[in-house]
């Protein structure tokens, strides 16, 4: 994400609609327990997985707020 918001510039309404970008930073988070916990107990695992999944099929409403 932050490719594409350098490529608009850091002062664009895409920059400014993305923020903080807690959305990204919860999947890297959630991401990174579900491979740890993957060893442990697999089907913890899976809905971790799944969960992210579907966290990102809702539809982001700073975006559509902004355009």
């Amino acid at each position: 994400m932050k490719i594409i918001i350098a490529g608009h510039g850091h002062d664009s309404r895409l920059a400014s609609a993305i923020g903080k970008d807690f959305k990204g930073k919860l999947s890297l988070a959630a991401y990174s327990a579900a491979i740890a916990t993957a060893f442990l107990q697999p089907w913890i695992s899976c809905i971790i997985y799944t969960l992210v999944a579907v966290m990102w099929f809702v539809p982001d409403q700073r975006l559509e707020r902004v355009i």
